[in-house]
This record gives C-alpha cells, structure tokens and sequence, in this order.
C-alpha cells in the first residue's frame, strides 16, 4: 500500500520517469542489495536523463533543422572538401555561440552547406541552446506577411531571443531596400547579443552586390561579416551520384 502511495505522489508531481524507476526497483530483485543511496541516484538520474531528452526534443521540433539527422559526429572529411577536422573540433562546443560571434559556410552547390550548418544547430541543441533555422527568403516572406497581419512585432522578438538563427541559401536573389531593411532589423537586434549562421554559395567578397541599397549592405555586413568563424567548402557535389 505504501509503495503505491509513493508511485502515486510521485507521479501528481509529474516524476514520472522517477515514478517508472521507482516501480522497476519493486519489481527486481537484483535492487534489493543495492544501497539506498545507489537506489536513490538511480531514480535521479532516471527523470534527469527524462527530462534532458524531453527539451531537446522540444529544441529540436522548434529549430526545425532542414536536415533533422545532421551531427557533427557524422561529417565527411573528404580532402576535397577543404574541411578542417580541427577547426570543427574547435567551434563543437558552441563557445562561439557563448561569445556572441557568427558562422559563415560558403561553397558551391553540393558541397555539404546546409549538413554543416545543421550540424551546429544540433549540436546547439544538444547544448540547451535555443535555436532556429530558416531559409533567407522564407524569412523575408515570413516578415513581410507579419508585417500586414500584425505578427511583425512578435517574430521579431522571437528571432531576438534565439541564441542561434540559421539564415539558409543567403545570397539566391537580390534584396530590395524593404527586405534589406527587414534583414538588417533582424541582425541588428542580434548584434551583440546573439549568433548567426550564414549558409551560402556566394563568396563574402560578394555579398556586397546582394542589396540595391549599400548603405544597408555596408550595415548588415559590419554586424555579421567582422566577428565570424568560417568555412569555404569545395569538391564535387554530394548530390551527384555519378561522383566517387
């Protein structure tokens, strides 16, 4: 009666994985020898472990990663690739994302871009970090319909408070003054505060002719380009199959 007393109490404090421990304990005898504060530690680390998977989960389903299986652990290392082991290993542990500092990847198509950025975004996760991953102009999209249904305001805010934006196929058409405009808001909130990746195929040297109005490129550019790590991917596309 009174373990059942326990599963219940357990379980209204929403303990639930400690609840689920606690019964597999009853029902094992190879626990009885167990001291009671191995029995303990194991019903902590049971909704510890519960709990940990839960919220990267969430992190995960709110990041929407446009690769959901990109980790670092998995990356190609071809030569090709100009893909830096060590570099990588330097960046893993986020610290980058800590001090506020930016990602740029860039390469031709094929070249494994998008994994890479993904990759750091699980890793973030993994990390409790809050982050989100966007395509340049779905975003731009997305801002200019909030703009005429009133969510302006609020995605703005959201976008403040990830601590790292996936900014995807940067540079695929040319930014008019109210889009340039948009994109700067989004950076200058960041600025400081907040990490970016930027994923695409033109070099930097080039973004400079991405905005008709260069007062806004010079803005935009100042925030992102000058305290970021990077990374110019190379080799043959990974989509052809035809390649070795």
């Amino acid at each position: 009666m009174l373990n059942n007393q326990t599963l219940e109490k357990l379980i209204s404090m929403k303990l639930s994985a400690m609840g689920k421990e606690y019964r597999r304990q009853l029902e094992s005898p190879d626990t009885v020898a167990l001291r009671f504060e191995e029995r303990l530690g194991m019903l902590v680390d049971a909704e510890w472990t519960s709990r940990n998977n839960s919220r990267l989960t969430k992190l995960l389903r709110l990041a929407n990663l446009r690769i959901q299986g990109a980790c670092l652990e998995d990356l190609d290392y071809d030569p090709r690739r100009k893909l830096d082991r060590a570099y990588v290993a330097r960046l893993a542990d986020c610290s980058w994302i800590n001090e506020h500092r930016n990602l740029i990847i860039t390469g031709l198509t094929g070249t494994g871009k998008t994994y890479l950025a993904c990759a750091f975004g699980n890793s973030a996760c993994r990390r409790g970090l809050k982050t989100k991953y966007y395509r340049v102009n779905r975003l731009l999209t997305d801002l200019a319909i909030g703009r005429g249904d009133g969510s302006y305001n609020r995605m703005m805010r959201e976008l403040k408070k990830t601590d790292l934006l996936i900014l995807d196929d940067w540079g695929m058409a040319i930014l008019d003054p109210v889009s340039g405009r948009d994109l700067l808001e989004v950076v200058e909130d960041r600025f400081g505060y907040r990490s970016t990746v930027i994923s695409g195929q033109l070099p930097v040297r080039e973004w400079h002719g991405l905005f008709e109005d260069s007062t806004i490129a010079d803005a935009v550019l100042d925030r992102l380009v000058h305290n970021s790590y990077r990374f110019e991917l190379s080799g043959p596309s990974k989509r052809n199959p035809n390649e070795p």
